[in-house]
């Protein structure tokens, strides 16, 4: 009886849509044995919370994090960086990886290096809507998983880098110019 009323209440979630965290708790063991680590847990409130500290007058930026905030749900972000390589197993990465394998996550870069290590990145589709993205970068001395649940208006991810703990993401570097020479 216990299994049937779990099975219903899951899928009840499914079809009522509740949207879930990836589940990043095992990695909480590696903290001990990082030179640095980063532990961020914002649910809805606590995101609310912090842009509600963002003042909107004359911040066009903070204006904008503002609206891309009210569709978040949680932010979550474990980052680790060791002195040595192998203080983190595959088997740490591979866990959140099959939790990526929903059909409802959707790879959209793959990078693999034997030298720098690995990065993927996942977006979570509901529809014509993004409702998750979730990044992991997996280099020899420093492993990070960032998961954004809600929905996402792509134009302005990129604003939240450097925002509740979320690291900046890497920009382009501009082609210089050569300069004419007359």
């Amino acid at each position: 009886m216990k299994r049937i009323v779990i099975l219903m209440l899951g899928c009840a979630a499914v079809a009522l849509g509740w949207q879930s965290s990836l589940k990043l708790d095992h990695l909480d063991r590696l903290t001990a044995k990082a030179t640095d680590s980063v532990n961020i847990t914002l649910d809805a409130s606590m995101l609310k919370l912090a842009a509600a500290f963002l003042s909107s007058d004359d911040d066009d930026d903070a204006a904008d994090i503002k609206k891309l905030v009210q569709g978040l749900t949680g932010v979550y972000v474990r980052s680790f960086e060791f002195k040595n390589a192998g203080e983190y197993t595959d088997a740490d990465i591979e866990s959140i990886r099959a939790q990526l394998r929903d059909p409802s996550w959707k790879k959209i870069v793959e990078v693999r290096s034997k030298v720098d290590g690995d990065a993927d990145i996942y977006i979570k589709t509901d529809t014509s809507k993004i409702g998750g993205l979730a990044i992991i970068s997996a280099e020899p001395k420093e492993l990070t998983i960032v998961n954004i649940e809600g929905t996402i208006d792509v134009e302005g991810v990129k604003k939240l880098g450097g925002n509740f703990g979320i690291p900046k993401f890497v920009k382009k570097l501009e082609e210089k110019k050569p300069e004419d020479k007359k």
